[in-house]
């Protein structure tokens, strides 16, 4: 089964540690990634630039709305992903576990739709 590790971070949580630990969690972080890539389990990784790049699009009522930014009430941010291989959610739990991340601000776990069943459905 396919899963995504979406990765937020608290910018408050993470600029305050000291760049010689962020540095360290980041080595860390490559090389269990480089790890689970030689095990197949790794399919993809991307990190994100900062929120204050991104813009939001919304549209209500066919009016278009485009902010800067992610949501402005959210306190963790998107920061990137990892698409992963694991048996059962419980799995994907424990490769969760290994990434630094959830030290300043949440791995989220969730399983990916294999979106070639939903379009066999929708066609």
């Amino acid at each position: 089964m396919k899963f995504v590790l979406v990765i937020y971070n608290d910018p408050a949580l993470y600029d305050a540690l000291p760049r010689a630990e962020t540095d360290r969690m980041m080595r860390g972080c490559l090389a269990h990634a480089d790890e689970l890539r030689r095990d197949g389990r790794l399919t993809d990784s991307q990190m994100l630039e900062g929120a204050e790049t991104a813009k939001s699009v919304r549209i209500r009522n066919g009016r278009t709305q485009v902010r800067d930014g992610p949501f402005s009430e959210a306190k963790e941010v998107l920061g990137g992903f990892n698409l992963i291989e694991a048996k059962d959610i419980d799995e994907a739990v424990e490769i969760a576990k290994e990434f630094p991340w959830a030290r300043t601000g949440c791995v989220e776990v969730r399983p990916v739709r294999d979106i070639e069943t939903v379009r066999r459905r929708v066609q």
